[in-house]
């Protein structure tokens, strides 16, 4: 071989190296259960200076949502940059019994996708910056070996890292007055003060009893804590000298658990934080585009220079090229036993919410969330006739509208429902017809209900884990299970 030639292919090579070890880190910060409530979105109760300094340095996206309002779904969906529907992953917790959930041919999980490109993976959970591994919740099956650890320190020299730290948000403030004060002397020890009963704006459809206030403080305290895991974030980053070659990104799950957030497609459920700062990334930049949460599967992907798959339904909205998007789209299916089939399109002004199984009410039993102090107070007051009007309407009614069209605008907390409305007939039609559309481009999965003999067997492995909390808890699955078969042979 010449002299010129090797000196040409070293050349190469080293070229190669360098290019490798210029590219960016990528690092997710994934929160449970947590709305907007930030300062840097508005928020006025509360100050959280950690995420105000990503969106100062990076990019803030005011319109984001997740095409899924509860966990297991919304995570099989932006690991996949795929619509939880299309890829038969829609319902929560389901591929946990008998019958599994395999991705369609040609569908990888981002992490793989990251591997394959030479990336150091990993995912930890993080509370005093202990290691432990970090919440995945899949309905799929997948291969635990595409994270390579818990941490992303055992990486080569020069390799870069695609990493995530799931925390756990929302979920902090747990669901009985007991851990309501748990993390309000958290916040106070750690952040010098808790949040007061009263200080944050209650959506006008919950009443200002002490429980719910008592529980939206907790909340807010929550978001202050995590607050603060972002900074301790940063800073290990910091200390490791890796800040300046690393994309921050921090997005939740889902919205708020609480009687329309969580599970539902108001957005209370579906509207989300997402914050982006590191190379790559215009500063001080406020998008207030529609944006979906599968999208973070490849923008990530872009700003690595990896090409992101034909078929992945994620659109990479920090490219050049990116044309925005002028709808998002939820869906709601079972949630553990309680079946449902909702389907939401939202755009800059309007939202569509299309209610197929509209006769059964919209609290619906469900022993999850029927165990929180918040639903169980809000079903007393019901019963004891202390809820006004409107909230006994929009939680309590026993059957909902099929069509719901809400100006968000003009009535962000989705109250006054414009479908029977002459004077948006317009609207609703095409919304209508954007969903329908949507439904048939994506291959809604939904569309076909569930099997009796698959929600029998995630429900035995449900119920299986329930029975050992007790013996009540395992007698109100059954009876709940017991009804969902019931409305369902009733055609309910």
């Amino acid at each position: 071989m010449k002299l010129g030639t090797v000196i040409a292919l070293f050349i190469t090579l080293v070229a190669s190296l360098y290019a490798k070890q210029e590219r960016p880190n990528i690092l997710w910060i994934i929160a449970d259960d947590m709305s907007a409530h930030f300062s840097c979105y508005g928020e006025t109760a509360i100050e959280t200076p950690h995420l105000d300094r990503m969106a100062r340095e990076g990019v803030m996206f005011t319109q984001a949502y997740v095409t899924a309002p509860v966990c297991s779904t919304s995570r099989s969906a932006f690991i996949t940059g795929m619509y939880q529907t299309t890829i038969g992953s829609h319902h929560h917790r389901s591929g946990r019994g008998e019958y599994k959930i395999h991705l369609p041919e040609g569908v990888k999980i981002v992490p793989q996708l990251f591997q394959e490109a030479g990336y150091y993976t990993s995912i930890r959970g993080w509370r005093d910056r202990k290691d432990r591994p970090g919440k995945t919740d899949y309905n799929f099956e997948w291969d635990a070996d595409l994270y390579d650890a818990v941490d992303w320190i055992g990486r080569k020299p020069g390799q870069p890292f695609f990493a995530q730290v799931q925390i756990p948000g929302g979920k902090l403030r747990g669901k009985e007055m007991e851990d309501f004060e748990k993390i309000q002397k958290i916040a106070e020890e750690e952040l010098g003060s808790r949040t007061a009963l009263g200080a944050g704006k209650l959506p006008p459809y919950y009443p200002a009893h002490p429980d719910i206030e008592a529980d939206w403080a907790a909340y807010l305290d929550s978001v202050r804590v995590t607050d603060s895991t972002i900074g301790e974030v940063l800073a290990l980053l910091e200390e490791r000298g890796e800040l300046e070659n690393t994309v921050v990104l921090f997005m939740t799950d889902h919205g708020i658990s609480h009687a329309r957030g969580k599970q539902f497609l108001y957005q209370e459920g579906l509207h989300v934080p997402l914050v982006i700062m590191g190379p790559g990334v215009e500063q001080g930049d406020v998008r207030d585009d529609l944006v979906e949460h599968i999208d973070i599967a490849a923008l990530s992907l872009g700003l690595a220079g990896i090409d992101i798959p034909e078929a992945m339904q994620a659109k990479d909205i920090l490219a050049a090229d990116y044309q925005p998007r002028v709808a998002v789209f939820g869906a709601r299916d079972r949630c553990d036993e309680t079946v449902e089939h909702i389907r939401s399109v939202t755009t800059s002004k309007f939202k569509f919410i299309r209610n197929y199984l509209h006769e059964r009410p919209h609290m619906q039993p469900n022993r999850y969330k029927d165990n929180k102090l918040i639903v169980k107070t809000l079903r007393d007051l019901d019963a004891s006739g202390k809820l006004n009007a409107m909230q006994h309407d929009l939680l309590f009614a026993p059957t909902r509208d099929p069509e719901e069209l809400y100006d968000l605008e003009n009535d962000p907390f989705e109250t006054n429902n414009l479908a029977n409305n002459p004077e948006y007939a317009g609207v609703l039609a095409k919304m209508r017809q954007q969903l329908g559309d949507w439904e048939e481009a994506t291959d809604d999965k939904g569309r076909v209900p569930e099997r009796s003999e698959i929600y029998d067997s995630d429900m035995a492995t449900y119920q299986e884990k329930v029975d050992k909390s007790g013996e009540e808890q395992g007698n109100i699955l059954r009876s709940n299970i017991a009804l969902m078969k019931k409305w369902e042979a009733e055609g309910k």
